[in-house]
């Protein structure tokens, strides 16, 4: 237990040294990782979102591919197809970007229904149908999505359903001034982010090390007062008045499992309150909908998980 929380330190270290300012989010990625769930991220272009998945493959070292969503995006674009070789005179299967270990899909709601259902039997079985032909996607199969807050023409907002695997929604701010400097400082160093060589990152994970890492993550030990915590605040969102839609029990499986990872990342065996408080919100945001009249006033959906996370109580002791 020890040693892999010194090995998720060194993990955090070495993406330190590419991705400034966004430690929030960087932890909340390796937690997902680590549980081997799949994460959606949300800001503007150029908050570094590309960048960060491609390191932590790197360090991880694990295969990454990239998707850029369009609206004329096809399926077969994203898991491959069957192609007819004229000099075998048959079919060979052509693997799709989706045949990795780290997938990021930039911009998912750019993509029609069709091809986002496709993505969601690869999130939730780790499997693709080509041809009416399953195939594995292995264990380390992760999908890190993006989708930008601020355009919404010729967009598909993504489904409850598909949402809803999801374990976290993280979002991403603008960085503030000094961060931005140290940016540049490192820019004139001779970083440039589509040069992996320029990182000065070292891999910190062998083949296997990440299935031990989730492993220890399922052995941390959860006591009955934390579970119940949880309980009460995935079901209170079901009974608030400020919402019209409140999470499933997957939200309350997936608030388990990153409180275990947040508390070995922190280096302990146990969870405490605050690792289940601290992600919370995160991980019920795009699971709630918050009632149109509040929307109206601007009230939004961390607005009113706020208010309900105050008012559940928290365990003592």
């Amino acid at each position: 237990m020890e040693n892999l929380a010194r090995l998720t330190s060194h993990i955090r270290t070495e993406l330190a040294k590419v991705i400034v300012g966004q430690q929030e989010i960087v932890d909340q990625l390796l937690i997902v990782l680590a549980c081997g769930g799949h994460a959606l991220l949300e800001g503007v272009p150029g908050l570094a979102k590309t960048l960060t998945v491609k390191t932590l493959a790197r360090i991880c070292a694990l295969g990454f591919q990239r998707v850029q969503c369009t609206a004329d995006l096809m399926p077969a674009d994203v898991i491959g197809t069957n192609v007819f070789n004229l000099a075998t005179s048959a079919f060979t299967l052509h693997r799709g970007p989706i045949f990795t270990d780290l997938l990021l899909v930039d911009e998912i709601n750019r993509t029609t229904a069709r091809t986002q259902a496709a993505l969601l039997e690869a999130m939730e079985e780790r499997q693709a149908t080509i041809d009416g032909v399953r195939y594995s996607l292995g264990p380390n199969f992760t999908v890190f999505a993006t989708q930008n807050p601020i355009e919404f023409e010729g967009t598909y907002p993504l489904p409850e359903a598909e949402l809803d695997r999801f374990m976290i929604k993280s979002t991403l701010a603008w960085p503030d001034a000094a961060v931005e400097e140290s940016v540049l400082a490192r820019v004139l160093n001779g970083f440039e982010s589509s040069d992996v060589e320029t990182f000065g990152i070292t891999q910190v994970l062998d083949a296997g090390g990440l299935a031990r890492l989730r492993a220890v993550v399922r052995r941390v030990r959860v006591e009955p007062t934390i579970t119940a915590y949880i309980t009460a605040l995935v079901r209170a969102t079901r009974d608030a008045p400020a919402l019209t839609l409140g999470a499933s029990p997957r939200a309350s499986v997936a608030l388990l499992k990153l409180a275990q990872a947040a508390a070995l990342i922190d280096g302990r065996d146990y969870v405490v309150p605050d690792d289940v408080k601290s992600l919370a919100t995160p991980v019920l945001r795009h699971r709630v909908i918050v009632a149109p009249e509040l929307e109206l006033e601007g009230v939004s959906a961390d607005d009113a998980l706020a208010t309900l996370i105050q008012r559940v109580e928290a365990p003592r002791g």
